[in-house]
């Protein structure tokens, strides 16, 4: 799948044509994309999707089947790992154990026989980086988890690679400790302009991190855009699913009314905006659950944050889930449309109780036709 170069900037990493068979198995199927220097670009995906398999393919860990791989503009494929101009950090970090945290990152520096002082000073300039610079004499065994992620990193960095290949480096992690390394995971990338190339099937966590994003199914790429472009304008049904939650909901077309598709749906005429359809075909419809706002019947406005969005429908709450910060509530009409709104815990909203009667309703800009 072609994607839009980034411009503009010099390109890091371009891959043209891409695909890699393992037997008659096709990991990856004809992938192309360009990535700029400097970006911070993810690959996201679930299991057996081909993201990781991508990632080895331009670290040169495996052999594209076909196609071609650039790095800075020079072509890789044949080119071994060690001498391309990329380092990987792995889930599992692969620290020596039996060397301090000061040989582990010299490591690869000592491989190109650089001189003592020279490693010194490097070593020290990226465990400053990472915050590790009282850390050196200690050996894995004596760091927490994060802090022996910091050393993968500074071990990665210290050789001032082109690309930095990051493969899931943060799924040992748990949930408090990942989301204060990926502040410091972005924070180093801006820091030092390297480009950086991660993957993961956490999409708070690209979101979190990414200039771009990838979305991968099946060893393609869906939709390749900005955090804010993909989670707001899916490029397809996979994307919407795949990326946050949402509600689909099943529509025929019924007429057009200038740039606006009128459909039935559920028993319900909606407007949504797009361009001209064949009147009667069948069509679906998108709309994120925290864009689906509540009032109770008579009140005259929302009950969560719903400014400016229509009322269009009346039902009844038949389920509810608390998650913290937000509150999932399901709510069925009477035509059978079955939709979930997510609320802000302490909102009025959060207060609905199952069997209560509420009235449904959205900005018409919100709901959108999937392609």
């Amino acid at each position: 799948m072609a994607a839009p170069r980034p411009t503009p900037g010099d390109i890091d990493v371009e891959l043209a044509g891409v695909s890699k068979f393992y037997g008659d198995v096709c990991a990856v199927d004809d992938l192309s994309l360009t990535i700029a220097h400097g970006e911070f670009f993810s690959l996201l995906g679930s299991s057996g999707c081909g993201k990781s398999t991508t990632l080895r393919m331009i670290g040169g860990l495996e052999a594209a089947s076909r196609g071609e791989i650039f790095i800075s503009g020079e072509r890789v494929n044949d080119m071994p790992a060690h001498r391309r101009a990329t380092n990987m950090v792995f889930q599992h970090l692969g620290l020596f154990p039996h060397l301090t945290v000061f040989e582990n990152v010299a490591f690869g520096l000592r491989l190109k026989a650089m001189q003592d002082s020279a490693i010194a000073t490097r070593v020290a300039e990226y465990l400053e980086l990472v915050s590790l610079a009282g850390f050196a004499q200690r050996y894995p065994d004596q760091l927490s988890g994060g802090q022996q992620q910091r050393v993968a990193i500074a071990r990665a960095l210290v050789n001032q690679p082109a690309v930095l290949l990051l493969d899931e480096p943060l799924g040992a992690l748990d949930l408090k400790l990942r989301s204060q390394m990926q502040l410091e995971l972005k924070a180093l990338q801006r820091r030092l302009q390297t480009t950086f190339i991660y993957v993961t099937h956490d999409q708070s966590e690209a979101f979190a991190m990414s200039d771009r994003i990838a979305v991968m199914n099946a060893g393609r790429i869906e939709q390749i855009g900005t955090p804010t472009e993909v989670y707001r304008s899916p490029a397809n049904e996979f994307v919407a699913g795949f990326v946050g939650e949402t509600n689909f909901i099943d529509a025929e077309i019924k007429g057009h009314d200038g740039s606006q598709i009128i459909v039935d749906a559920g028993g319900l005429t909606l407007r949504v905006a797009g361009s001209t359809a064949a009147q009667g075909r069948r069509i679906l419809l998108s709309i994120r659950p925290e864009h689906v706002h509540l009032a109770r019947p008579g009140a005259g406005t929302f009950v969560s944050t719903g400014s400016g969005a229509q009322m269009l429908a009346e039902g009844a709450v038949r389920d509810l889930v608390f998650q913290g910060s937000f509150v999932h509530l399901t709510v069925a009409t009477a035509g059978g449309l079955v939709l979930t709104s997510k609320v802000i815990e302490g909102s009025a909203a959060s207060a609905l109780q199952i069997g209560d009667r509420v009235q449904i309703g959205w900005r018409a800009q919100m709901l959108r036709i999937l392609p």
